[in-house]
C-alpha cells in the first residue's frame, strides 16, 4: 500500500490508479478503467495528470484487434517513493560503512540478526493461529504493516499463494542478495513448513513481484 501520509493527501482516484498499476506492472487505459472501476476518459486524465508530474510512464502498444495502438501506463521510478522503503539509502550506507571497519561478512551477520529478531518477534503472533489460513493471513498483516504491498489468495486445488508487490526492503535485498534467502527461510520458520519462492518482472520501472507458494501437500 501507499505510505499513509500519501494516502491522506492523494485524490481517492490516484491512489486507485497508482496501486493497480503497482499490482499489474502497468495496463493499457481500457484494462485500466475496468479495474478501477471508472471511465476510460477519466482514468485517462487522471493518469496524464501523474505523468506530467512524474509519476507515471506513457508509451502505446499494439491492440490484439484491428485498429491503432493503445495507450500504456505504468509507474516511473520516481513512483517508488510513494510506497514504504524501511529507510533504504540510510541502511545501505551504514552496512557499507560497517563493512568497510568490520569486514566484508559484516552486513550479511547484520541481516541475519534482523530476521532473527523479527522472527522472535512474530512467532508467538502466529503460534497463536488455529489453521494454516489463519497463520497465512497473520502473516500477511504483520508484513503488511511491515510496509509490504501484499495480497494472500487460496485456491483448493494449487494451495496459498502470497504475492509480494512491493517490499521496503527490496534495495538492500539488490545490495545485499544473501538476505533474500533469509527472508525466505524466516517464512517458512514462521509457518512451520517448506515455501516456494519465485520472483516475476515487476514492470517497466518496478520491483520484482515476489511469489511465495505453499503447495496442497502442506496444508491438509
Amino acid at each position: 500500500m501507499l505510505l499513509p501520509v500519501f494516502q491522506d493527501l492523494i485524490k481517492p482516484q490516484w491512489r486507485a490508479v497508482l496501486e493497480e498499476l503497482k499490482l499489474s506492472g502497468g495496463l493499457p487505459v481500457s484494462e485500466l478503467a475496468r479495474q478501477v472501476n471508472a471511465s476510460y476518459m477519466a482514468v485517462k486524465q487522471h493518469c496524464e495528470e501523474l505523468k506530467k508530474i512524474g509519476y507515471l510512464d506513457r508509451s502505446r502498444i499494439p491492440r490484439t484487434a484491428v485498429g491503432r495502438p493503445e495507450i500504456f501506463y505504468s509507474l516511473s521510478a520516481k513512483a517508488d517513493a510513494l510506497f514504504p522503503q524501511a529507510g533504504a539509502d540510510f541502511t545501505l550506507d551504514v552496512l557499507d560503512e560497517l563493512k568497510g571497519l568490520f569486514g566484508e561478512s559484516t552486513p550479511d551477520k547484520l541481516l541475519f540478526q534482523h530476521f532473527q529478531k523479527q522472527q522472535a518477534k512474530w512467532q508467538p503472533l502466529l503460534a497463536k493461529a488455529e489453521s494454516l489460513a489463519d497463520k497465512a493471513t497473520k502473516l500477511v498483516a504483520l508484513r503488511e504493516k511491515a510496509g509490504c504491498f501484499i495480497r494472500c489468495t487460496h485456491d483448493p486445488e494449487s494451495g496459498f499463494r502470497i504475492e509480494e508487490f512491493h517490499n521496503p526492503l527490496q534495495r538492500v535485498f539488490d545490495r545485499y542478495p544473501r538476505a533474500v534467502a533469509m527472508e525466505h527461510r524466516m517464512i517458512e520458520e514462521l509457518l512451520g513448513m517448506r515455501v516456494g519462492r519465485r520472483e516475476l518482472a515487476g514492470g517497466r520501472a518496478g520491483q520484482p513481484r515476489v511469489i511465495f507458494e505453499i503447495p496442497i501437500p502442506a496444508i491438509r
